[in-house]
């Protein structure tokens, strides 16, 4: 073959991957549906592919550029996306016509990533029978169960935190709240002393960390999956963190084995799963066992405690900079405490209404998802417009937006509790806020996550004061290469005793 055959055949192969990777840039555009331009490969994410920005800042962005415009649409590499503003259209979407939107659409490699066939990521076939069989592990009976198990963790924190108070040090809140809801999600889940808060080289923490480990290998693999399936499923195995999916797969298979061996029984995560493998019939005969198995289990560890460990730290980050709120809400927690001795019951948790507007503005300002992703399963039209979509089109509802957005919530950037007084939300749209998403596929954990962040708020602020440091990052500065939102350089605070 002579030089000029060669470069042809270079010159081919460039044109054919250009037009592949661009042959859908007018897709949009055809259909009379705006949004921003493209960029060959990456579509509109140069930005987060670089890290220059996060994701969650570039939902914010696109929200603002477009919030007048019912949709508009945006390109994931060469992969269409609609993104819907306007709120009816999301009820619809999330509830009306959630039978045509009951799958996320993310991409999974299961001879990859063996641990990714979890609930969150599971196809409507196999997620509707778990689903409805997972369901009872979160009702209101099992989590009462589950609740003197939150606060004995709650008073190791309260240990913890003299100790933390008394070196007179700062502490990113961050991790400390994930010791605290790790221990939290041993206990409930697994039924296993995690020792999180008492031991620093805790195996459980360790993992947690390298899960979310912002490391250059999980970069590639992140940038691999999301631009190129063709390559990752070539060369993502080189690009997996096999200690992490040994540790659970280990884990989880020697409670089971431990538990049937010595007729081990108790109501938490684990029995539920056990229960449902014996018995496949129950879930349309899915045969619940290895990966599978081990999946499920896994996605209730990292959910459970990141997603509340992060809303913790938001919640003290903003209490810090606002002590006239968070003095209210300690006089708060201090009178509810007092009414049985010093304890805390699960109905008292509930009773606190000035907690719960507090919990909820935090999400309200900084929701753990900045989008919710969507796809649909058959042609569909939204109703009363023009806009019609195939089967397969992803969508997108961008939380993060919508939650910051003035028209809706007044000054957002403002920390105020007080728009969740009962009136201010029932003048809102039900969609104007959805930090656990809405409908048949909303958060399954979502009252779990929400006793044990409200737990751990009280256990720090019924004691101990946080205050902002020379560490703390005033102002919010999002973390590019988190996929969640996140404060870039961590949520440093000081806590001291009062």
């Amino acid at each position: 073959m002579d030089y000029f055959q060669i470069f042809c055949a270079i010159a081919v192969a460039i044109l054919s991957l250009y037009y592949y990777y661009t042959a859908t840039y007018d897709y949009w555009k055809n259909r009379g549906i705006p949004g921003p331009k493209p960029a060959i490969v990456v579509g509109n994410f140069f930005n987060v592919f670089t890290q220059k920005k996060s994701i969650n800042d570039k939902v914010k962005e696109w929200y603002r550029q477009y919030k007048n415009e019912p949709v508009f649409g945006i390109y994931e590499g060469s992969t269409p996306i609609l993104v819907i503003n306007d709120l009816d259209m999301i009820k619809d979407v999330l509830i009306r016509d959630f039978s045509v939107f009951v799958n996320r659409g993310f991409r999974t490699f299961p001879e990859i990533e063996p641990l990714s066939q979890h609930l969150f990521l599971l196809e409507a076939e196999r997620w509707r029978p778990l689903r409805a069989k997972l369901s009872p592990i979160f009702t209101s009976g099992k989590l009462k169960e589950m609740f003197p198990l939150i606060v004995q963790s709650a008073e190791s924190l309260d240990k913890y935190l003299d100790q933390v108070a008394e070196s007179g040090q700062s502490v990113e809140c961050r991790d400390l709240a994930a010791k605290f809801t790790t221990d939290i999600i041993g206990s409930c889940a697994f039924g296993i002393n995690m020792n999180a808060l008492s031991d620093e080289e805790s195996e459980f923490r360790r993992m947690g960390r390298q899960i979310f480990e912002k490391s250059l290998r999980q970069r590639a693999k992140n940038c691999c999956r999301q631009f190129s399936p063709f390559l990752y499923r070539t060369f993502g195995s080189y690009l997996q963190d096999h200690e992490v999916t040994t540790f659970f797969i280990n884990l989880i298979n020697d409670t089971v084995k431990y538990r049937k061996e010595n007729n081990v029984s108790r109501p938490d995560f684990i029995n539920m799963l056990m229960e449902l493998q014996e018995h496949p019939e129950k879930i349309d005969n899915i045969k619940l066992k290895g990966a599978l198995l081990t999946a499920q289990a896994f996605v209730f560890f990292i959910a459970g405690f990141e997603t509340s460990s992060t809303t913790i730290s938001f919640a003290l980050y903003e209490l810090a900079q606002n002590q006239d709120i968070q003095d209210k809400l300690r006089e708060e927690i201090r009178e509810t405490y007092s009414q049985n001795n010093g304890a805390l019951t699960y109905e008292q948790l509930k009773g606190m209404k000035y907690l719960d507007k507090v919990f909820k503005e935090t999400l309200r300002k900084y929701p753990v998802l900045s989008m919710l992703a969507r796809e649909a399963t058959e042609n569909y039209s939204f109703r009363g417009t023009k806009i019609s979509l195939p089967k397969k089109a992803k969508v997108w509802i961008p939380v993060y937006g919508i939650q910051t957005d003035p028209n809706i919530y007044p000054k957002p950037e403002v920390f105020d509790p007080e728009r969740f007084d009962e009136s201010a939300v029932a003048a809102r749209h039900p969609m104007s806020y959805l930090p656990f998403g809405d409908g048949p596929r909303n958060c399954i954990g979502s009252r779990f996550a929400i006793n044990q962040s409200k737990v751990g708020i009280t256990t720090v602020i019924r004691n101990h004061r946080v205050s902002v440091c020379e560490k703390t990052q005033i102002p919010f500065v999002t973390d590019p290469a988190a996929f969640t939102l996140t404060l870039k350089g961590g949520v440093h605070l000081k806590i001291s005793s009062v």
